[in-house]
């Protein structure tokens, strides 16, 4: 057997919290490293660049000169040990030369590239000086080139000093200052490390607690969490869990009484029937009785459990999302349209008046609401009296009202009709009806009562009136239309 596969295992809040933090952080300084190391490379060849200078204008105190122009001889009594003065702690050696503006060598190191260069526009003292770097003796140097005239009572002429120095003092400066910074922003980083993760071990204390309390939870129990310390990002996250739960524990109460409800209507009608079918097969009742009343006690069951599982989609359809909006007055005159055969056998004198009326609702649940209303009154009223149906709407809401001709309730009884299996006539209904009705009433968001209608000082019938929200963008939408049939 193949192992089961593992779930995906997703990154940690705390191990995301690093990347996102740290990643930018160490860019960050990385680049500012860079920039520090060339900005420390630009001072220290700024220092040690004066230094050269310095060297160039001792030397230049040690020439003379016999002779004007081309004719002057240059003199240089420059000893070495002048520049040993510029010498770092002997990690650094230093060459100079001395020639005239032709190049030719009148002092110091002969294998000094001879310079060829320009003094820049603008040079960085107050001197005909120039800095660049050469290669002397296979090693890198930096010279700095310094254009002196010389003059003296026996002549004057222009020489060109290089003093060149070898480049370890400035690399090994550097290179410490650039060790000493990136040991720091190692050190930073370090610290911001740890500061994450103890804040986000901090920050999800919470969902622990929260997790465990779920965890220690018996088996089925959905009641709200209780957690008056969560932080307030956390907060709307425990509002949506404890609405899931709400929800399911709502489904599960519906599920469990459809169960019992079930269980216990639908014993009464099989157990008759089955009275009915051994009474048939010992042939105690005629063939023909036997069969119309296994056929009505059949009509009977089928009829409470097509109203229990109606009564079930209603609880189904509540938990959906928002319905969309339909006409009531259309769905009713549908509705109207299919019971007329049981409106013609018995002989009712039948009314319906509508107006246009937007409600937001599923059509299965209006349309049930419907049909429910008008059978309960099509069978409690009279043969051959009146029965009306008004739907009108207004500004505020809907309002449904049919009205029959008959007995009326009582009172007692008017308060447990909306009661699941409390039925007027056991023997006509199932005690569904009524209670459907009021569960899809309820869903939309109405009211829905019966009441005796008087007459004098009697009953004359009873009207149940229906009051529904009427939807929210119903009334431009109605005026609209009635507009635009008074234009045509």
């Amino acid at each position: 057997m193949t192992a089961p596969a593992r779930p995906p295992r997703h990154p940690s809040l705390r191990r995301r919290l690093l990347l996102g933090i740290l990643l930018p952080v160490a860019l960050f300084i990385a680049f500012n490293t860079y920039s520090l190391y060339q900005q420390t490379l630009t001072s220290l060849n700024t220092a040690y660049d004066r230094t050269l200078l310095a060297s160039a204008k001792s030397i230049s105190e040690q020439l003379d000169v016999q002779g004007y122009d081309e004719a002057a001889q240059l003199r240089a009594t420059v000893p070495y040990s002048a520049l040993e003065a510029f010498e770092a702690d002997n990690q650094s050696q230093m060459f100079y030369r001395v020639s005239t503006l032709q190049g030719e060598l009148v002092s110091g190191f002969d294998e000094l590239p001879v310079w060829r260069g320009q003094i820049p526009a603008q040079p960085p003292y107050a001197a005909l000086v120039d800095f660049y770097d050469e290669r002397l003796r296979g090693r890198d140097v930096r010279v700095a080139v310094l254009l002196q005239p010389v003059a003296s009572a026996q002549g004057r002429t222009m020489a060109v000093i290089q003093v060149a120095e070898t480049l370890e003092v400035r690399e090994t400066l550097a290179l410490q200052l650039l060790y000493n910074t990136l040991l720091r922003q190692a050190l930073l980083i370090g610290v911001i490390a740890l500061t994450v993760v103890l804040v986000v071990q901090r920050a999800i204390h919470p969902v622990r607690r929260l997790s465990q309390q779920l965890q220690a939870r018996r088996e089925g129990d959905l009641s709200p969490i209780a957690a008056p310390s969560t932080p307030r990002e956390l907060q709307p996250l425990v509002d949506a869990t404890n609405g899931v739960m709400q929800r399911l524990s709502q489904l599960l109460r519906d599920q469990k009484r459809f169960v019992r409800d079930a269980s216990h209507q639908l014993r009464t009608p099989l157990a008759v029937l089955k009275t009915q079918v051994q009474s048939a097969q010992r042939g105690d009742v005629e063939p023909t009785q036997a069969l119309r009343e296994i056929s009505d006690t059949v009509d009977r069951a089928t009829q409470l459990a097509n109203q229990m599982l109606a009564l079930a989609k209603v609880e189904q359809l509540r938990q959906q999302s928002a319905p969309p909006v339909i006409r009531l007055d259309e769905i009713l005159r549908t509705v109207a349209l299919e019971i007329s055969p049981l409106i013609a056998q018995r002989n009712l004198d039948f009314g319906i008046h509508t107006e246009p009326a937007h409600v937001q609702a599923h059509e299965w649940m209006v349309r049930e609401l419907s049909r429910n209303l008008l059978h309960n009154a099509v069978r409690h009223a009279p043969a051959g009296t009146e029965l009306a149906v008004d739907l009108c709407a207004d500004g505020t809401g809907v309002v449904l009202t049919i009205s029959d001709h008959g007995p009326g309730i009582d009172e007692e009884l008017a308060t447990r009709l909306f009661q699941p299996f409390s039925a007027g006539d056991v023997r006509t209904g199932s005690g569904l009806g009524l209670a459907i009705c009021q569960e899809i009433v309820k869903a939309i968001g109405g009211t829905i009562t019966l009441a005796n209608r008087m007459e004098g000082h009697g009953v004359s019938g009873l009207d149940a009136v229906v009051r529904l929200p009427l939807a929210a963008h119903s009334n431009d939408r109605d005026g609209r239309a009635i507009a635009a049939q008074s234009a045509a």
